[in-house]
């Protein structure tokens, strides 16, 4: 079964995921929905992990049961991630240029100086 943070040690660590949660839940309003959940599979070792959908649990216990059943019953999938939506933290599009331009000048970053060596494929 999954490990999961209780109560008291979600407490003690503000940035925790339950913390996150507990955010999400006071801030709901009347609609009375439960947490939103972002869900990201993996399907082999050594491959990253996908986002595959989103739900809604009570916590993460429940969350990756949900994940479970729902993005993982036709098989394929070795592993799951469950993450409090209100945990994800993304640039904004406008700000792409002075954000990503860092990058840019640095050349050695680009493929087409690195020599693939015989044998390696998928690269």
């Amino acid at each position: 079964m999954a490990s999961t943070v209780t109560n008291q040690q979600a407490a003690a660590s503000p940035g925790s995921a339950a913390s996150v949660v507990g955010a999400q839940a006071e801030s709901l309003g009347g609609d009375n929905q439960w947490p939103l959940w972002e869900v990201f599979t993996q399907s082999e070792q050594g491959a990253p992990h996908e986002h595959a959908g989103s739900l809604h649990a009570v916590d993460a216990e429940q969350a990756l049961q949900n994940a479970r059943d729902v993005y993982a019953r036709r098989g394929g999938v070795i592993s799951l991630w469950v993450i409090p939506s209100g945990a994800i933290t993304a640039s904004a599009p406008g700000e792409s240029g002075p954000f990503f331009d860092p990058g840019a000048d640095k050349a050695y970053r680009h493929p087409q100086f690195y020599k693939v060596p015989r044998g390696v494929r998928g690269v």
